[in-house]
């Protein structure tokens, strides 16, 4: 079955075209006749304009309808969506297209962004977000690309190239990371069956569509259950999210553990948010302390699910189950794939033991784009390494320690970044932690904390009271050379912290 049928039109056929799909800011309540439609006449706008099947587009572009239209629409063509975040700049972008050799370009940016990027590949045919805003407001969803509509959607081949996602870049240049028809699939059976939506759920994401946590969260996962879904455009801080919250009233919430900890601040300062409506909270993206999974869990009583994932294998692969959120465990692994702990040398370690996360399963990457040496560092026995250093329980359930670069080299210990983290957390007035890697006078490893406070906490009082959680709670060996307070961390363009970019700062002092 098409891609797009399986996620769209598979919903007309069983009579559910009526439901709706989307709320977007600028369009309202959207069906999924509706978007079936548009994703047709987008598709035949791309026929006219001379878009090949089988080549990439890329997609610049916020979370709106017009994204989902821009994606399905290539998939409907035959032709493999290239999602990248309209906050990049202009030069980022621009590496992409070139990257991926793009041979079409949707743009949905600020203005600037959007003029500069349309200069610069004049030579390639596009389209933009506010022509398919236009044509829905005007003529209707059919009006999409002109109304010239396509014919039926276009097959892939099982092993065929589908999805092309950018990794965030938190280690260095991004890669672009190949997804096949396959991987796509058992996403949607591996964890879709773990979530278990419904038609009669709503779902809301703070992680964006251009980044693989939440492609799969807005797009993937509540489509092919014919779900609906809330969409939210720009940046979406505290306010903005406790006012959806309370407007739309979503069933199922994905966000990360940085979204978590601000809604349990805004909370505990009085101002309040309601979750009444929500039956499960997804988090994933960066690691979940045990405590905040706690708190949040103790405050508003709804399940928190801790997954794991990465953009090599579509989304999340290890997971803890609605039934059973068990604090500081990633659960087990999703149907469908194997996951197991290895050493440096590739071989199994016993249950207990620290070692590479190392996931088998149809939904791992094809590969990264036009990288073979990278390729080959992460694919290797028969699976893919997802980078992060974790432990196996006897029951099969993952423990997740740290990420494998991150892992500190202390006098000849071997340190968790997360460790030091968490003890820093323990201090009174720490809002947000980071701990990373430099060296010394000496060319010797040490660990830098860097520490946001919290409102009304001085930088001088952080300072005192991380030192003294950090003299309670750590081995000598363990704790950090100095202690940095920032007004806040930096992130990257997915709300991943930027750890390379700490690293930087602390190699510079």
């Amino acid at each position: 079955m098409p891609l797009v049928e399986r996620l769209v039109g598979g919903h007309l056929a069983e009579k559910r075209g009526d439901r709706v799909c989307y709320l977007d800011a600028d369009l309202g309540a959207v069906t999924y006749t509706g978007l079936y439609e548009a994703i047709r006449g987008y598709a035949g706008a791309l026929r006219a304009r001379g878009v090949q099947p089988g080549t990439r587009g890329v997609v610049v572009a916020d979370d709106s309808v017009a994204t989902v239209v821009a994606v399905l629409g290539l998939w409907w063509h035959g032709c493999t969506p290239v999602p990248v975040s309209h906050m990049l700049t202009e030069p980022e972008i621009s590496f992409i297209v070139r990257d991926c050799a793009a041979r079409f370009l949707h743009l949905d940016a600020p203005a600037a962004k959007q003029l500069a990027l349309g200069a610069r590949f004049a030579a390639l045919p596009r389209l933009t977000g506010d022509e398919v805003r236009q044509a829905f407001q005007t003529g209707g969803p059919a009006a999409v690309g002109g109304g010239r509509r396509a014919s039926e959607p276009a097959s892939f081949p099982a092993d065929a190239e589908v999805l092309v996602q950018y990794t965030s870049g938190s280690t260095g240049t991004p890669k672009g990371v190949r997804h096949g028809l396959t991987g796509i699939r058992a996403a949607l059976d591996g964890f879709g069956s773990v979530l278990a939506l419904t038609p009669e759920d709503v779902v809301l994401s703070t992680a964006k569509l251009s980044f693989g946590y939440g492609f799969g969260n807005s797009l993937l996962l509540p489509l092919a259950a014919g779900a609906g879904v809330i969409l939210l455009r720009g940046g979406v801080d505290v306010y903005v999210l406790a006012a959806a919250l309370r407007r739309h009233r979503p069933s199922v919430f994905f966000s990360v553990p940085r979204v978590y900890a601000a809604l349990l601040d805004w909370t505990e300062t009085g101002c309040g948010c309601d979750l009444e409506s929500v039956r499960l909270c997804v988090s994933a993206g960066e690691h979940l302390p045990q405590e905040l999974g706690e708190r949040f869990h103790t405050t508003f009583g709804v399940p928190l699910l801790n997954g794991l994932g990465a953009t090599e294998v579509v989304h999340i692969v290890v997971a803890t189950r609605p039934e059973r959120t068990t604090p500081g465990s990633l659960g087990l692994p999703v149907p469908g794939v194997t996951v197991t702990v290895r050493d440096a040398e590739g071989r199994e370690v016993p249950d207990g033991a620290e070692g590479r996360l190392h996931v088998a399963g149809p939904s791992v990457m094809l590969g990264y784009l036009d990288r073979p040496e990278s390729t080959a560092r992460t694919l290797a026995e028969c699976g893919a390494y997802t980078g992060d250093i974790a432990a196996r329980a006897a029951d099969g359930s993952i423990r997740y320690l740290c990420r494998a670069d991150d892992l500190l080299n202390l006098g000849g210990f071997k340190v968790s970044p997360r460790e030091i983290e968490t003890a820093a957390r323990r201090a009174h007035g720490v809002a947000d932690c980071a701990v990373v890697g430099s060296v010394d006078a000496n060319g010797l490893e040490q660990a830098i904390a860097y520490a946001v406070p919290s409102a009304g906490v001085s930088a001088e009082d952080l300072r005192r009271a991380i030192t003294q959680a950090l003299r309670e709670h750590l081995a000598p060996f363990k704790r950090p050379a100095r202690v940095e307070v920032l007004d806040a961390l930096p992130v990257t363009s997915t709300g991943k912290v930027a750890r390379f970019t700490l690293r930087a700062a602390a190699g510079r002092r």
